[in-house]
């Protein structure tokens, strides 16, 4: 084909981010040229539209007006004032911020419907304009700003418009002008920016053109100013060469085959119109499918015949395929609409098959062959050939219809004699399936920019704004329609010589005659532009087209009866919806003698539901006006704000205070922690330390009861000021021992007791001594300077705030609860010892004796000799016969610590060799020796045997129970810990042993008298008369889990959830009659919520109250006791209270919750606040009932009040619902449910979806939805609280879940038969409750169900709005409603038959078995293919999934995982006792203990040379698979390791999880000594007389199993650390990982 060019003219590049022509420039500073100093000079004296072209820097003079008018805002002279920038695209609005900030000092942010701002939130706004001085924007983002008083024009000080040329007709420009800078009192600065101001299609003469320029200054209120003189523009732009390519006539492709097409196009369509049968004409979604496959099908075919006239056949067989593609996604869920979907495909495959009847046999897609090809489309083939290889090409080509894009893309894509060119196509991000996202688009447009695409495709959509400084030619193959088009077109070839090319069919005068009207238009309208006299010019006034408007006084938001439409839909799209209902306005016209008048039906669940419009001269009007009055009344009603947006519910005040912007975790979330203080006990607080004539006390007895017979604990006696309440005066407390022993404590009131003076201050030393000795230390200081503890003031360790006696009673009085007597005895002989140690200082070398010599007549020079009972021993304090020794408590004079004697060693002495059992030569030679050089001490009665004494001076936390409830499980008791000593450094206290053994009960003890004692204090301030709560129930409501108690929360927590959650739905059922479903559920949630729970708490100081954390006894501390184990305050807080300030508050891991120091601050987690309340609540619920419970959230501050009263006013409501059910049909679903309605409306509504609105009905069951999921929520959870209290939290709440839940409804709706009474107009919905109760009554739910299946939501929503009407009919009977709802959800599920989901059970299985299980998920289309592997000790399993979401697919793999270990003998049970492994290596089906195997030990000589080499076998359901261990020959490199705590053990369990080795298991043994062992060295170096030692076991899959036992270490964990720290040290020494040195 020849090819004809014609140069026609040059334009200059438009590159807005260059200065010079020639690149971009990033200096902030740039020198104008002289035609640039005009124009700004002119827009500095009055609004200017410049009228330049394309790279003449339009953007550099709007930037020049930026500077002056924000330097005037800066310096204060528009005080509160911004600059806006108005671009009309989002590309623009990025391009142009960008320049901004480069060339100013400005703060700039651009702003558009994607960048993330929430542009209906007015703080949103005034943060951005608080914080920058230019806003750009697109028009839409600034009219509705301005709509909705975010904004105000009087606040803006300079408006830029550019591509000015759009604010014609309804454009948003247009409106920002005509609905507020005209009617502004205090209008902005205005600057527009167009190279063709002229926008129409032809200008016939220069009347028409001026006629235009003066509409668009009239309307920007502006004057055009162009540049007359044109050289320097010519001297600097670059100018694009203008080419026209002459093409052939398109040779009429083949009639007949249009005839085929047109004839199936028929023939599809009428079959998709048969389908509208009743089915049809019932339901309007059916008919809005069927219409929607008709348009669909329609289009299509239109699309294929543009593409065979204008391309050819290889395009229109792209094009069927482009529109199968499409058709995949548009596919409908309902059996009518997939049928009419079926069709249009059907229609699709034929028309493909009857294209490619004409396509030649053999050859290649994409083929240049004339006669599969346009021959438009090979001349622009011959184009794209004449563009050199070598020499960059960035081409883009404009095309009218997006179908063309996308088909000469495909095509090219397969040309080969294109193929080392890129092609690519960009489109608009419109609502049609053919557009592109906005993300999509930007990327195709950076790829453009970098040259990786080199033809770029596009439609109109990038005519303006795009800028590719790189363009070397730009290709019209498709001719413009407006001199705007061709101009901006143009303007886009950026390049220096590059080619603007415009395709034009050869003797084609249409075309000719087109192109030729818009070079006219461009000329005369350059010509008007430069020949207009600024100063003669007059603006027209500018009318406004608006026929009324609505404003809001408080804010001045506006609504016209323009934007009035679009609110009422916006107003629809925020109320429920699903999806088979989608709420819109219904507007019906009604003609009325030439005019007509609008009838507005809204939502059923809409403030107000019909409204009718004025008379109208059209409909279109009629409609608008009948929107606007909605509007005003919806805002009237508070449907809509005063910002005239919808009503977002929510409690603004509670949302306010609960954020929380100063932590980076949430208030009421885990993962932030808080510090809090610690509430004391009132009732331990005492004056009578003092009293000089005694006090009055009040008298518990305690007994400690053990179930073994022979072990025998003395009574004691509590002596407080304060009288304990009943509850905690007859508490019986669980103190839990090892070997099956447990003491059944008790205690109980005695009445009122006198101690006089005398007998306070021995009651006193009795405290000090016992309880320092047993769990203190009597000595203070140094070895050079030790004195003794109660040398000092006897007050000295007593605080007036916790004060309290417990005293011994005589061993008389054990056997009669009645008759009790204090042991005075044994306290004289306490005080007694006190009064011997004051006089005595500790033997020393320099005082050997100390004053013992004086109290001691016996000779010292006693020699070693067999002693019997009858022989007399010396103590330090006194003397008594060998037979009196044995269970005597004695007291240690050099330490003070207290033991009983178990044993007199007659065969030893002082002179015994002191080596005992420890291994090794001792430093020491004998006892005596030991004593003196360790301790300073000459003995002299080293001939006295030595006594062997039992030792215990830890108290255990005894609340504990370590058999978890399990009676028949033995706990094996620790070794007693027995020590040697002369009798002559022993002083004797005159107690029994078993006060002292009963002294060990008493730290848990009192802690739990404690806990029950803050329990009450809070009773007392939530003050509910009428009723006792026990004080044990407050506790448990107040104890997190991690007290390790027999109680906590949880429990508590999930019944005070749901019945919280019921309070509040029907309180806001009840009050807020007006709000629909969603609306009451943000209000719900807003009170419900963590963060708001947390406050309510916090306010309440219930933080203080909260125990979480487990006993430590090392921490308590009795009256008269120093605490050996102080943990001072070092979070700067002086008062017991911590304020909440973010200081106090963070999102570390590191702190530690729980533990508390001297003040009792702690660090807490936030949720557990919450979770209190919610506990609390459930506490008072099971105690009083919904009335007390109400008591506790209205004291908390929740405001929560059921009234009656409202009840009637909702049945009234319900009896004026018009029936449109059959009185038969109403009874037979009275029958099913076992319920007569008295209001038969309540049942209507309750059975009634939203999409019955189609028929005229007002009313649906969405509210009553709202309460009966809260009702049934409270009744089952009540129902499984009381019925299984037995279990753990963690089950009860898998039953809850598993009972509560939409699912578990459904079922209920499809058994009961209720979903036959549903009244709807969706076919969607009946299409898919039709084949959900098929699916129900077949044969696929035999076993476990698969994941996934899942019935509609309308099903469960219908039972729960059936329940809803049940409770407002029986007046909120929820014991009635409990009768009637019971048999329709039975059975209801027991821990026996719960079944967890398949994923859950899995991995809970492998956690219990110490197993990894890897996951991975390819997404393939529409489905998603999941792959789970499980390494078992010499086995690979493998299941596979593959479903339409990942989860499900997760599920499907898991279930098949289950499937095969449960053939091997592995199956899941929650209670622990019941799991049982399989050693499935070969297939042994003995049971063995988890983290313990019976494969051979490997010992580090013989595991490389012994290893089994036992082929892996691997079970796979679909493939066959790999060790996930071997399946790289990458080793493992591991981090370095420091030796902080627990570092060496996560690292071997990461190890073990990435190569999917079972978990190693440890093996811990305690180890004591007589001798002090020195661990580790340096700062880190600690001396004790225990230590422990672990071997840890691996097993490696396929390899087999190391042993390795680490090195001695002070604790256990730290023990566990050095073995795995050797394995991993070995596993290197292997080469089986590498371990990295940094």
């Amino acid at each position: 084909m020849q090819v004809e060019e014609e140069t026609v003219k040059s334009e200059i590049d438009d590159d807005p981010m260059a200065i010079d022509g020639g690149g971009v420039s990033r200096s902030k500073e740039f020198v104008p040229r002289s035609y640039q100093k005009k124009v700004y000079e002119v827009a500095r004296k009055r609004n200017t539209i410049a009228v330049l072209d394309t790279g003449a820097g339009k953007t550099m003079i709007a930037i020049m007006v930026i500077k002056e008018i924000g330097e005037s805002i800066r310096l204060g002279l528009d005080k509160e004032k911004f600059i806006v920038f108005l671009a009309p695209t989002v590309s623009l609005v990025i391009q142009q911020c960008e320049v901004i900030k480069t060339y100013t000092d400005l703060q700039v942010k651009d702003i558009y419907g994607e960048a993330g701002i929430d542009k209906r939130n007015v703080h949103c706004w005034e943060n951005e304009i608080k914080n920058y001085q230019v806003l750009v924007m697109t028009p839409q983002m600034f009219l509705d700003a301005l709509r909705n008083a975010f904004v105000s024009m009087e606040s803006v000080a300079l408006m830029i418009f550019d591509e000015c040329h759009r604010a014609t007709g309804n454009h948003n420009y247009a409106k920002i002008m005509m609905e507020f800078y005209h009617r502004s009192p205090c209008k902005p600065k205005i600057f527009g920016m167009t190279a063709s101001p002229v926008t129409r299609k032809g200008v016939s003469s220069d009347v028409d053109c001026e006629d235009q320029l003066s509409g668009l200054e009239s309307l920007l209120d502006s004057q055009i100013y162009t540049i007359s003189d044109r050289t320097e523009l010519e001297e600097f732009g670059p100018s694009a060469k203008e080419i026209c390519r002459l093409y052939d006539s398109s040779n009429s492709f083949s009639v007949s085959l249009k005839e085929t097409l047109q004839s199936l196009w028929v023939k599809y369509d009428a079959s998709i119109i048969k389908q509208r049968g009743p089915l049809a004409s019932s339901y309007k979604d059916s008919n809005d499918k069927l219409q929607s496959a008709r348009k669909k099908m329609s289009a299509d075919h239109e699309k294929i015949l543009y593409c065979l006239d204008g391309l050819g056949y290889w395009c229109a067989h792209e094009a069927v395929k482009v529109c199968l593609e499409n058709i995949q996604n548009m596919k409908g869920q309902s059996k009518l609409g997939a049928e009419s979907f079926l069709l249009c495909k059907s229609f699709l495959d034929r028309a493909l098959s009857a294209i490619e009847d004409f396509l030649p046999q053999g050859s290649s897609l994409g083929a240049d062959d004339m006669k599969c090809i346009s021959p438009k489309l090979h001349e622009l083939l011959q184009i794209f050939r004449l563009f050199c290889e070598d020499t960059p090409v960035v081409c883009l080509i404009f095309v009218e219809r997006v179908i063309t894009a996308k088909v000469i893309e495909r095509f090219l894509s397969k040309s080969a004699s294109v193929s080392h060119f890129t092609v690519a196509y960009l489109t608009g991000s419109n609502s049609s399936v053919d557009g592109l996202k906005q993300k999509m688009q930007k990327h195709a447009l950076e790829l453009f920019r970098g040259g990786k695409i080199n033809l770029l495709f596009a439609t109109d959509v990038v005519e303006e704004g795009i800028h590719v400084p790189t363009c070397s030619c730009v290709i019209r193959f498709d001719l413009p329609t407006t001199v705007r088009s061709y101009v901006q077109s143009r303007g886009r070839a950026r390049r220096t010589d590059s080619m603007f090319i415009m395709m034009l069919e050869r003797n084609n005068f249409k075309q000719r005659d087109q192109l030729f009207n818009i070079l006219r238009s461009e000329r005369s309208m350059s010509e008007t532009a430069v020949n207009r006299d600024p100063d003669g010019c007059i603006l027209r006034g500018c009318n406004s087209r608006e026929t009324g408007a609505y404003y809001v006084d408080s804010t001045g938001a506006s609504v016209t009866a323009d934007s009035s439409v679009s609110l009422v839909h916006q107003y629809c799209e925020k109320l429920p919806r699903d999806k088979y209902y989608s709420p819109k306005p219904i507007f019906h016209f009604l003609p009325n003698a030439g005019s007509y008048e609008c009838k507005l039906t809204l939502p059923p669940s809409a403030a107000f539901l019909t409204i009718m419009g004025p008379l109208s001269r059209s409909t279109h009007l009629a409609k608008q006006l009948v929107s606007l009055e909605a509007c005003k009344k919806l805002h009237q009603m508070g449907a809509l704000d005063d910002h005239l947006l919808p009503c977002v519910e929510k409690d603004e005040e509670i949302k306010s205070k609960a954020k929380d912007n100063l932590s980076a975790a949430g208030t009421g979330t885990t993962k932030r922690k808080e510090l809090h203080g610690t509430v004391q006990v009132s009732a331990f607080s005492g004056t009578w330390t003092d009293s000089p004539h005694g006090a009055s006390f009040h008298a518990y007895r305690i007994d400690f009861p053990c179930n073994v017979d022979t072990h025998l604990y003395s009574s004691f006696v509590l002596l407080m000021e304060s009288e304990l309440d009943d509850d905690v005066a007859e508490a019986k407390v669980d103190l839990h021992l090892l070997s099956n022993k447990m003491v059944n404590s008790s205690i109980s009131y005695c009445g009122p007791l006198y101690l006089d003076a005398n007998q306070i201050t021995k009651a006193m030393g009795f405290h000090e001594i016992m309880f320092n000795g047993l769990f203190g230390k009597l000595f203070l200081g140094s070895k050079a300077e030790r004195r003794f503890l109660l040398q000092e003031e006897k007050n000295l360790y007593w605080n007036p705030e916790y004060m309290y006696l417990i005293l011994p009673l005589e061993s008389s009085s054990s056997g009669n609860p009645e008759s009790w007597s204090i042991d005075w005895r044994g306290i004289d002989s306490c005080v007694s010892v006190i009064e011997f140690m004051k006089k005595s200082a500790w033997p020393s070398v320099e005082n050997p004796h100390g004053d013992i010599k004086n109290l001691i007549t016996c000779s010292s020079t006693v020699q070693q000799r067999n002693f019997t009972d009858g022989d007399v021993i010396i103590l330090a304090n006194s003397s008594c016969t060998v037979g009196a020794l044995k269970d005597k408590v004695v007291m240690a004079i050099h330490t003070g610590r207290m033991y009983t004697v178990s044993d007199i060693l007659v065969d030893s002495s002082a002179d015994s060799p002191f080596d005992g059992k420890d291994k090794g030569k001792s430093t020491y030679a004998s006892f005596s020796d030991y004593f003196q050089k360790k301790y300073g001490i000459v003995l002299h009665h080293r001939g006295q045997p030595l006594l062997l004494l039992k030792q215990s001076h830890c108290a255990y936390n005894l609340l504990v129970d370590f058999r978890g409830g399990d009676r028949s499980k033995v706990v094996p008791e620790k070794p007693k810990s027995y020590v040697h000593m002369p009798p002559e450094l022993l002083a004797s206290v005159d107690v029994p042993e078993s006060v002292l053994k009963a002294c060990y009960l008493i730290p848990s003890l009192m802690h739990r008298l404690e806990s029950l004692l803050l329990a009450c204090q809070l009773r007392e301030e939530i003050a509910l008369s009428n009723l006792h709560v026990p004080s044990s129930l407050i506790l448990e409501a107040l104890t997190t889990l991690r007290c390790c108690e027999t109680f906590s929360m949880e429990r508590l927590e999930l019944l005070g959830d749901s019945v919280l959650k019921y309070s509040m739905s029907c309180h806001l059922f009840l009050k807020y009659p007006e709000k629909h479903e969603g609306q009451l559920s943000a209000r719900r949630s807003s009170v419900v919520c963590n963060a708001s729970l947390h406050k309510f708490g916090s306010d309440r100081k219930l933080q203080g109250y909260i125990r979480d954390d487990a006993f430590d006894p090392r921490r308590w501390a009795a009256p008269g006791h120093l605490s050996v184990n102080p943990v001072p305050c070092t979070h700067g807080v002086d008062t017991l209270e911590v304020p909440l300030l973010s200081e106090f508050q963070t999102s570390t891991e590191k702190v530690m919750v729980g533990k508390h120091c001297d003040k009792g601050h702690r660090w807490m987690g936030s949720k557990t606040i919450a979770d209190c309340v919610e506990a609390l609540i459930g506490a008072y619920y099971v105690a009083g009932g919904l009335p007390a419970a109400l008591h506790v959230m209205n004291w908390l501050g929740m405001e929560v009040d059921i009234e009656h009263s409202h009840v009637a006013d909702v049945i009234y409501r319900a009896s004026l619902l018009s029936c449109t059910l059959k009185a038969d049909d109403i009874k037979a679903l009275e029958a099913k449910i076992q319920y007569e309605f008295s209001t038969k409306g309540l049942l209507l509504e309750a059975i009634t979806h939203a999409s019955e609105q189609e028929s005229g009905v007002g009313y649906c069951y969405q509210r009553l939805e709202f309460l009966g999921d809260s009702v049934l929520d409270m009744l089952i959870t009540r129902h499984l609280f009381h019925a299984h209290n037995d279990i753990d939290p963690g089950e009860l709440t898998d039953l809850r879940s598993a009972s509560v839940n939409n699912e578990n409804f459904a079922q209920v709706a499809v058994k009961q038969n209720l979903y036959q009474h549903l009244q709807h107009c969706s076919e969607l919905l009946l299409s898919q409750v039709t084949d959900y109760v098929n699916m129900l009554s077949g044969d696929e739910n035999s076993g476990k169900s698969l994941p996934g299946r899942k019935g509609p939501k309308v099903l469960g929503d219908m039972v729960e709005s059936i329940v809803g009407a049940i409770l407002i009919d029986t007046k909120l009977d929820l014991e009635q409603v409990w009768r009637m709802v019971e048999p329709l959800l039975s059975p209801i599920v027991t821990p026996d038959n719960l079944e967890l989901a398949p994923l859950r059970e899995l991995n809970e299985l492998c956690d219990s078995l110490g197993y990894f299980v890897k996951e991975t998920l390819i997404t393939k289309g529409e489905t998603v293919h999941a792959e789970l592997r499980l390494q078992l000790d010499d086995s690979l399993l493998i299941g596979e999934g593959i479903d339409l979401t990942k989860k499900n697919a997760k599920g499907q793999a898991a279930l098949h995982l289950l499937k095969i270990l449960e053939g091997r003998g592995i199956t899941y049970a929650r209670n622990a006792s019941k799991r049982k492994k399989v050693d499935v290596a070969n297939g042994d089906q003995s049971v063995i203990v988890s983290n313990v195997t019976t494969d051979t030990v490997m010992t580090d000589v013989d595991a490389d040379q012994h290893s089994p080499k036992k082929k892996q076998k691997t079970s796979h359901l679909v493939a066959s698979g790999q060790n996930s261990s071997c399946a790289s020959n990458d080793i493992p490199v591991i981090s370095s390791i420091n030796m902080h705590k627990g570092e060496a053990r996560t690292k071997l369990y990461q190890l073990c999880k990435k190569l999917q080795w079972p978990m190693p298991s440890f093996q811990s043994t305690e180890q004591k000594s007589r001798t002090r062992i020195v661990f580790d060295e340096g700062s880190e170096k600690r001396h004790s007389f225990c230590c422990f030692v672990s071997t840890i076991s691996l097993h490696i899959p396929d390899i087999g199993k190391i042993e390795i036992t680490g090195e001695q270490k002070p604790d256990k964990k730290r023990s566990q650390d050095s073995a795995a720290m050797l394995l991993l040290l070995k596993l290197e020494d292997r080469g089986m990982i590498e371990i990295s040195s940094s």
